[in-house]
């Protein structure tokens, strides 16, 4: 199923509309900016509804393998990301304190209008870590340099820094 370039939000939750696929990653290019390499696609699902409380939401999914660069060893690694969130539909910014604790806010403009592609996008840009670290990375000997020596209690003192201007000074 391809998924719209806008939909009116309030009629796909009377509607209790659903759209499931995939997109490129490509295709976000604010996500873009944040990776390595554009490649791969990223499967998603959408669900509008409304709660027993009459809350309007949507419930977004993603899954993708993304490519960032590793701020240890400088080089790109894949990390898969999942998403799974509950945005609760809303017109003002002051309906935010009537979702629940569960439900993070999403405001939709005054035209109803919203844009699926740019939901999944946010969401995938928010679990993304902020400094990207391969989990199977090390950081090399070269720069760490050589295991610091364990110090014996005996050898637990050091020479005093001031003990050269001592000398100096006589």
């Amino acid at each position: 199923m391809t998924l719209p370039e806008s939909v009116d939000a309030w009629r796909m939750v009377s509607a209790r509309r659903s759209f499931e696929g995939t997109l490129p990653v490509a295709a976000m290019s604010r996500l873009c900016e944040m990776l390595a390499s554009a490649d791969g696609s990223v499967r998603f699902g959408l669900d509008f509804g409304r709660d027993e409380l009459g809350i309007s939401y949507v419930d977004v999914r993603a899954e993708a393998s993304l490519s960032l660069i590793c701020q240890r060893s400088l080089e790109s690694f894949l990390l898969p990301v999942a998403v799974s969130a509950r945005l609760g539909l809303i017109r003002l910014e002051s309906e935010e304190a009537g979702l629940p604790p569960d439900c993070e806010p999403l405001l939709v403009p005054e035209n109803g209008r919203l844009n699926p592609a740019d939901v999944i996008e946010d969401e995938l840009m928010l679990v993304l870590p902020l400094i990207p670290v391969n989990p199977d990375s090390r950081i090399p000997d070269e720069v760490t340099g050589p295991e610091p020596e364990d110090f014996s209690a005996d050898q637990g003192r050091s020479e005093n820094p001031f003990a050269v201007l001592r000398k100096l000074k006589q």
